[in-house]
């Protein structure tokens, strides 16, 4: 009998030693390198970026209620049609912002004071042009008649002031 049976080739597909080390490489190292990865990967979204509003904080304000309820004492006195002026109207009525007339511009208000009381209440209640409904402001309806009846008085107006409502 011959001695050939001993050499005969390899015939798998590790063929040298480099192969094998590219294979154990493969087949281990890769996997594990992968697996942190993923790990960093899904524990990374509970991680805040630098200068982050904070978990707390972000879902306290998704949850925020969508309004306010104010309680006011009904029984206050009402503000006169200055005060209302002085604490609402003047920031844009003294300097003319936006287009709005300014304080006793008779010029700027002969028209408006003919359009009527009751027009310029509504005007004022409800917006006009760059106003805001009520300039804006936290005043009821009759101190924001009080204070257009002080503007356009001032203006050359001759109206009066609005009565408190009866209770």
């Amino acid at each position: 009998m011959s001695d050939n049976h001993h050499e005969e080739a390899h015939t798998g597909p590790i063929k040298n030693p480099k192969q094998l080390l590219v294979a154990v490489l493969f087949s281990f190292v890769i996997p594990i390198f992968a697996i942190i990865g993923l790990v960093m990967y899904v524990t990374s979204d509970n991680k805040p970026a630098a200068g982050a509003v904070s978990p707390e904080k972000a879902t306290a304000e998704r949850i925020q209620k969508v309004g306010m309820v104010e309680i006011r004492d009904a029984n206050r006195p009402l503000k006169n049609g200055e005060d209302v002026y002085k604490g609402q109207c003047a920031a844009c009525h003294a300097s003319g912002a936006a287009g709005a007339p300014k304080f006793s511009d008779t010029g700027a208000w002969s028209a408006r004071i003919k359009t009527g009381f009751e027009t310029l209440v509504q005007s004022a209640l409800k917006g006009k042009g760059a106003m805001a409904p009520q300039g804006g402001g936290d005043f009821n309806d009759t101190e924001i008649a009080r204070a257009v009846a002080f503007m356009a008085n001032a203006a050359g107006g001759k109206f009066a002031e609005p009565a408190a409502p009866a209770k």
